[in-house]
């Protein structure tokens, strides 16, 4: 993957750039999409997830090399992290946006164990905590969903 290429995707396409919460801005801009998209069937979401990790691990970790430990302009960890957060749902305008909310409430608070998943080696450090507050945020997006109705 070239340069140019490896900085699209690692940024999301430059929302990685943006200069206030960059990893929000990345956030809502998939939360955005997965609305206007859904519903996915199930197998693209799996090679979209499988693709991203793929594809964002060696990228986020070219990317620190560069930049620095877990630089804030690498955003492809927060695409892995929402696409784990809608899984296998498909929801209303409310439910993707409560699952937007529950993923950056579990990016920033980082709750037990994600925070250590940051010590992982390079691109994987990167990654895995995003990929583990998606499941958080999955789990609670279920919840809202049965409760609400959405």
């Amino acid at each position: 993957m070239g340069r140019l290429l490896i900085n699209a995707f690692a940024t999301f396409f430059g929302t990685g750039l943006a200069p206030f919460a960059p990893a929000t801005v990345a956030s809502l801009g998939v939360a955005v999409l997965w609305g206007l998209a859904s519903p996915v069937p199930v197998a693209a979401q799996v090679g979209l997830l499988a693709l991203v990790v793929a594809l964002g691990v060696p990228a986020a970790g070219w990317m620190e090399r560069r930049h620095g430990k877990d630089p804030h302009r690498v955003v492809c960890d927060e695409v892995a992290g929402m696409l784990v957060t809608y899984f296998g749902l498909t929801t209303g305008w409310a439910g993707w946006l409560a699952g937007f909310a529950w993923f950056r409430v579990f990016d920033i608070a980082k709750p037990f164990p994600i925070r250590r998943l940051e010590a992982l080696p390079g691109g994987w450090g990167i990654m895995a905590d995003d990929l583990l507050a998606g499941v958080y945020a999955h789990l609670l997006l279920r919840a809202t969903l049965a409760v609400t109705g959405w």
